[in-house]
């Protein structure tokens, strides 16, 4: 079996990013790492112990109490906090309004990256997030940059709720998507940007099966070059 490589996929939200790194994980027999689901992890705990958020040094030294793990279920891959399946919890909109707040603390993404550094170091892996070619992987062989119109964006979230039982305001998902999109692309510590080497995807009118062949024709030119 081939060593493999490291896929670094970056993104707004609602892009699909996750939704292409599993496929892409399952395609090439790869580990998938989520870690947006790290984050909201971190977020849900200091929301059920009403931790500041504004507070940075608060929300820090609550990470000595926090452990986030992944497990498998029935193929699927479930976020763990504490023990605690949480993976349903941190969906919800009511961390989604807090998650990129808490991701500003520099004590939270240097406490997740060190994590995520550790679980990508046997290579082989698929991960996702907003700093993930330019912080976590700066050296990924291949880094993927998605981007979609914010309608679209919206529109895809909705359904994303409605599957799974989840009411879902139209005008909240909106504001929620561009609060984030400007938190994460102005934050002090490891903004969202594109990196200098990333294959920029803006997939607003390409379907799922139409992206996964485009990157895993990616990937594995990439595999055979390493």
């Amino acid at each position: 079996m081939p060593t493999g490589i490291i896929i670094a996929i970056d993104g707004y939200s609602a892009c699909g990013k996750s939704t292409l790194a599993k496929a892409l994980a399952a395609v090439l027999d790869y580990v998938y790492i989520d870690t947006g689901a790290m984050y909201r992890a971190v977020t849900l705990y200091c929301l059920r112990h009403q931790v500041a958020l504004d507070d940075p040094q608060a929300v820090a030294a609550a990470l000595a109490a926090i452990q986030v793990a992944f497990t498998v279920q029935d193929g699927a891959t479930i976020t763990l906090l504490n023990g605690e399946d949480v993976e349903a919890e941190i969906r919800q909109l009511h961390v989604a309004n807090h998650v990129s707040k808490v991701a500003e603390v520099s004590a939270v993404r240097r406490f997740l990256v060190e994590q995520q550094q550790h679980m990508g170091a046997a290579k082989r892996c698929v991960m996702d997030g907003r700093d993930i070619g330019t912080v976590v992987f700066p050296d990924a062989e291949l880094k993927i940059f998605l981007t979609a119109h914010p309608d679209e964006r919206a529109r895809r979230r909705i359904r994303e709720l409605a599957a799974k039982g989840q009411a879902a305001d139209p005008a909240a998902i909106a504001a929620n998507l561009q609060e984030r999109d400007h938190i994460d692309s102005t934050r002090a510590d490891s903004p969202l940007r594109q990196a200098d080497d990333a294959v920029l995807i803006d997939n607003t009118v390409l379907t799922p099966e139409e992206q996964l062949a485009m990157v895993t024709a990616l990937a594995k030119l990439r595999e055979r070059r390493s």
